[in-house]
């Protein structure tokens, strides 16, 4: 059996380090689980970051394809929304082309919608209609051809501050195991529970709210605005982590 993953940092698995410089991820996490009923998978990671999903069809799709998967892991399109201009038509028809031929080759794909972020971060209520038409089109690959859809904006523990890193683009480690979990359950396979509510991580309080979200904005979402004028997007260089589709260690 086969396992390939596709998509942007939250599949390569930002911010769920492995203690060696690397990230381990929910899509990892997700293959340990598949080895365990099937132990002679095999799991390639194509994943790269920063990419949008016009060129995850690019450069990772085709390669996808290739490798022959039984089942395809998919999240991509968040960058998209992050963009100062948003093409909804063309996001719509890249996205669901790339569901539509890794379905038509007979491989099982596995994906998830976006959670409210307003909770972790506030001002991200600015992307909530671009967030929800992005989940529209998800659930539309769903209706339309079979795509397993974890559906996790209707889950309220997915937008659980505890669940996020301090950038809030990237599940923590904690994120990065329940989403795994979820996608386990989704596909058949034993899971742990991961709809449990976390505890709090953060202090309430008006001053200490806008006290983090100037932290934020200061110690993140500057960095990164000015990383995008000066021409510098938010990815590696040297491409995906696991080109080749190898055995999945326990």
């Amino acid at each position: 059996m086969r396992l390939v993953a596709l998509g942007d940092s939250t599949v390569e698995g930002l911010m769920d380090p492995d203690g060696d410089g690397g990230y381990v991820g929910w899509a990892d996490r997700f293959a340990q689980a598949l080895a365990r009923r099937h132990p002679g998978l095999t799991y390639a990671n194509l994943a790269v970051r920063g990419q949008t999903a016009r060129e995850v069809h690019d450069t990772q799709l085709d390669r996808a394809l290739e490798l022959g998967p039984d089942v395809a892991l998919l999240v991509a399109g968040v960058n998209d929304l992050l963009r100062p201009r948003l093409d909804r038509a063309a996001l719509r028809e890249t996205l669901l082309t790339m569901y539509r031929r890794l379905r038509e080759q007979g491989t099982e794909v596995l994906t998830f919608t976006m959670p409210d972020m307003t909770r972790v971060a506030p001002l991200a209520v600015a992307l909530r209609p671009r967030i929800r038409y992005l989940n529209r089109v998800v659930r539309e690959a769903g209706a339309s051809y079979g795509v397993v859809v974890l559906d996790l904006a209707e889950e309220p523990v997915a937008g659980h501050p505890a669940v996020w890193h301090d950038d809030r683009l990237h599940a923590n480690t904690e994120g990065h195991r329940r989403i795994a979990a979820a996608l386990a359950e989704a596909y058949g396979l034993d899971a742990e529970d991961w709809r449990s509510e976390p505890p709090e991580s953060a202090a309430a309080g008006f001053g200490r709210i806008v006290g983090r979200e100037l932290l934020w904005v200061a110690g993140h979402l500057a960095p990164w605005l000015w990383g995008r004028l000066r021409g510098h997007p938010y990815r590696v260089e040297s491409g995906c982590k696991r080109p080749e589709p190898l055995p999945v260690a326990d």
